[in-house]
């Protein structure tokens, strides 16, 4: 027992208490092994700008490093996520963005791209699509989709059609961690599919915007079936002030994690390294931490290996 524990500073018991919390939380993670991995469907969202490539690409890495399976999915028009995991640019050079598939497109649906007033399928074989424009990296698998039209936009154009089936797709069937980067909003991402993601996961900076934009993406995110909204505060300066903040205008159940703003994530950006290979193990606590609390989420989402085809 500690004597004297009531003059230590508040600053070093917050240090102590966030430390006892994390190797708690470690301790309950279960072991992955050779004989299962986890299954969920996790999508990311958040006004440009906040992070959100970054936090994807860690967490699959993360998950990826356990030895689960991971299928990460960038339909994020501003598409960044393979350098976020880490892709290196001779092989980022190699992907291939389906929205600009044009003979891929055409072939499936059987219509011209561009073209309008045209008669093609509505529910397009998307079948080894993945497997044949993706590419994996660390055990991550990465498929790259580019923009999909908003619902109601008026756009019922075939490349449309393809990309919102490929997607529903991906999400509903595949026997796996699935990690969503999408851009801000969810008007893009059908209802169907909607219902298969098992957590939305909002990133918001302590800015009066960027909440309000995760306010409109949790309520848009509810009223097309998504259950489950998580909110990750990122950049932030002062752990204390935002978290008192971010419960007040989410609700405390609802703040999954925080992290802090640290020069050295925009450095690795700028050198295009993923912040797991950047060698600041430092950096990584607190994506750890999120990774740990989804993690405990989903613990009983363990699925034998032998049953994938």
């Amino acid at each position: 027992m500690l004597h004297g524990a009531s003059t230590l500073p508040n600053v070093l018991l917050n240090l102590v208490d966030r430390f006892l919390k994390r190797a708690i939380r470690r301790a309950r993670v279960p072991v992955k092994n050779e004989s299962n991995y986890m299954s969920f469907k996790l999508a990311i969202s958040g006004k440009g700008g906040v992070g959100k490539s970054t936090l994807a690409g860690t967490l699959a890495r993360l998950f990826a490093e356990q030895g689960n399976r991971v299928l990460a999915i960038d339909a994020d028009p501003d598409a960044n996520l393979a350098s976020a995991i880490g892709v290196p640019a001779e092989l980022r050079a190699s992907i291939k963005t389906i929205s600009h598939e044009k003979e891929l497109i055409e072939e499936r649906t059987g219509a011209r791209v561009g073209e309008f007033g045209q008669v093609f399928a509505l529910n397009p074989d998307v079948s080894g699509i993945a497997e044949q424009y993706g590419i994996n990296y660390q055990g991550v698998d990465l498929l790259v989709v580019g923009a999909i039209q908003r619902a109601g936009g008026g756009c019922a154009c075939p490349e449309n059609v393809l990309l919102r089936n490929l997607v529903s797709d991906l999400v509903l069937r595949r026997n796996e961690i699935v990690v969503l980067d999408m851009e801000a909003g969810v008007e893009h991402m059908g209802r169907a599919t909607a219902m298969g993601v098992d957590l939305m996961l909002v990133v918001v900076e302590s800015g009066r915007r960027s909440v309000e934009t995760a306010h409109r993406i949790i309520e848009m995110s509810r009223s097309i079936g998504i259950k489950h909204v998580g909110i990750v505060v990122n950049k932030s300066f002062d752990r204390e002030a935002d978290l008192k903040w971010m419960h007040e205008e989410f609700g405390s159940d609802a703040v999954m994690g925080l992290i802090p703003f640290d020069a050295r994530i925009a450095e690795a950006d700028r050198k295009g390294m993923a912040l797991i290979d950047s060698g600041y193990a430092d950096l990584i606590e607190a994506y750890r931490d999120i990774q740990l609390v989804i993690q405990q989420r989903f613990e009983d989402r363990a699925v034998s290996i032998s049953t994938k085809g």
